[in-house]
């Protein structure tokens, strides 16, 4: 099998390490909102839920169920996501579906680390488990400044 040796360094030590990096999330006391996003050709799925003050993220919980890869990306938003505002979020989903599709730049501060997703570029079949958190957070956003603007 050609790809197998490209699978294999796909997932590197870095990727694995911060699959299993996670973190356990505490229960938000002001949800803001939620969303939640799924793939459908791998069935991978991402939660969230945040809570925001003063148009920032500050508070965010995610229930990830998806490949190391899409674990991975959800470890480095959940990492990079506190403080940030919904047109970062908005841009560094942007950037890492560049990245990954059109082999665009790595995504900006505080976003950077995704980086070492840059590998995933030839398996398209990945791209869609890696966007979910950032997919999902973005959702997220839009639904709580929906919210805000009607309420």
């Amino acid at each position: 099998m050609s790809g197998e040796p490209d699978l294999i360094k796909l997932y590197s030590k870095k990727i694995l390490a911060l699959a299993a990096d996670l973190p356990n999330y505490a229960k938000l006391e002001h949800v803001s909102a939620r969303a939640k996003k799924r793939s459908p050709l791998c069935g991978s799925s991402v939660s969230v839920e945040l809570e925001l003050s003063e148009g920032r993220i500050a508070g965010f919980t995610q229930d990830v169920k998806a490949c190391a890869l899409g674990q991975a990306a959800a470890c480095i938003t959940a990492k990079a996501i506190i403080g940030c505002s919904a047109a970062q979020v908005r841009v560094a989903c942007a950037e890492l579906q560049a990245m990954l599709t059109a082999d665009g730049p790595i995504p900006a501060e505080p976003f950077h680390d995704l980086e070492v997703l840059h590998p995933a570029i030839q398996f398209k079949n990945r791209h869609a488990s890696i966007l979910l958190s950032l997919e999902a957070t973005t959702e997220a956003l839009e639904l709580a400044q929906n919210a805000e603007h009607t309420g």
